[in-house]
């Protein structure tokens, strides 16, 4: 879908400059959802939390976060309805944290107990889209590398989609991808080894977590990019045309399975402790998608050393002489190392995709196609 696709979905074709209500209608609508999203799992904490997350956390600040989610709501979506002639933009996003407060709002009771060990992770996917669009849309939009294209730009919704079905089943998708490494440390643990290094102090344990699983993820990503069966599944994630924040999200489930779960086997069966293995997550989550974004400014001393957006991007470029390089999520030694490293002086790709090849559009097509053989 085009980057007008919010303007046709609320029948709304003026300017999307800013001080237009543009921006404050479309911020008014995320942050209603986000509130009302909040207020239910308040209300259905058992359905819709992780059970290893509840304890975990800070519920006055949670119950504070929702609370200024209703209020940016509502301020910014009657700032929408003041400055557009059309107020549905704004007028939807104030309903949406208005609905929130009629809820309960950020005062919902808990209950007393929650009995259910299952839960759909819907807490983790509001967390991670909020923290993840407050942090990497300002950037894109302060310090952008193409200011022509825009947040809500072709594909777009595509890639929504994907975060969404990606992260969503937060619970499902960690089960599995924790079983493989639970089967490994069952069968190939060397207990001296994991309390050896389990041992070591954070400091210590945290950037050799770092290396190890990139070293780890190195060899898989090659692998799905030289192995004839994997590669239409990773080929996915190189249909990206656009580079953004949110495209990172463009992965497919069985890329997405297999990558994680191995790189958890080594880490698990060296006995990194729960902190650093929790720790890199966080770490490689913010990480993955920062080189992922349409971010110019450039850090040249930090490039030989450590992966950054133009690194990356050259590794998603439409350019024959940049196929099957970069292929180090954190440090670029790995790629000397293997002959692999391509970064051009001063230069950025400029084109993305697939290489004489296509791919379908929209999410269930592009999950089905790995899957057809001509």
């Amino acid at each position: 879908m085009s980057d007008d696709f919010f303007q046709k979905l609320f029948g709304d074709s003026e300017p999307s400059h800013f001080g237009t209500g543009w921006v404050s209608g479309t911020a008014s609508v995320f942050f209603g959802m986000l509130a009302l999203g909040g207020v239910l799992t308040l209300h259905f904490p058992g359905l819709l939390t992780l059970p290893e997350a509840r304890a975990a956390y800070p519920v006055d600040v949670i119950r504070l976060i929702i609370q200024g989610t209703i209020a940016a709501a509502l301020v910014l979506g009657a700032i929408s309805a003041i400055l557009r002639e059309r107020k549905v933009l704004g007028l939807t996003g104030a309903a949406l944290g208005l609905l929130a407060v009629l809820l309960g709002g950020a005062s919902t009771p808990l209950p007393d107990q929650i009995g259910s060990n299952i839960g759909i992770g819907f807490d983790w996917f509001l967390l991670d889209l909020l923290v993840m669009t407050i942090v990497f849309v300002p950037l894109e939009r302060i310090w952008p590398r193409h200011p022509e294209q825009g947040t809500f730009r072709p594909e777009w919704t595509t890639d929504a989609f994907y975060f969404v079905a990606t992260h969503l089943p937060a619970q499902l998708t960690t089960f599995a991808i924790l079983l493989p490494a639970t089967f490994a440390s069952k069968w190939f643990a060397i207990p001296a080894l994991a309390e050896t290094i389990g041992g070591l102090p954070f400091i210590v344990q945290f950037p050799l977590a770092i290396v190890v699983a990139d070293l780890c993820q190195y060899a898989i990503h090659r692998a799905f990019h030289k192995i004839s069966f994997l590669w239409p599944f990773h080929a996915v994630h190189h249909s990206i045309k656009t580079m953004d924040w949110i495209a990172g999200s463009r992965s497919h489930f069985v890329d997405i399975l297999i990558t994680r779960s191995l790189i958890l086997i080594p880490m698990t069966l060296l006995g990194f402790t729960q902190l650093v293995m929790a720790s890199y997550l966080i770490f490689v989550a913010f990480h993955a998608t920062f080189s992922h974004t349409d971010f110019r400014p450039r850090t040249r001393w930090l490039e030989p050393y450590f992966v950054t957006c133009r690194y990356h991007h050259w590794h998603h470029a439409a350019d024959p002489e940049a196929a099957d390089v970069n292929f180090a999520i954190h440090f670029p030694f790995i790629d000397r190392l293997f002959g692999t490293y391509h970064l051009p002086k001063d230069a950025w790709p400029e084109s993305y995709g697939l290489i004489g090849a296509s791919m379908p559009p929209g999410f269930f097509r592009q999950f089905v196609y790995p899957f057809k053989r001509d």
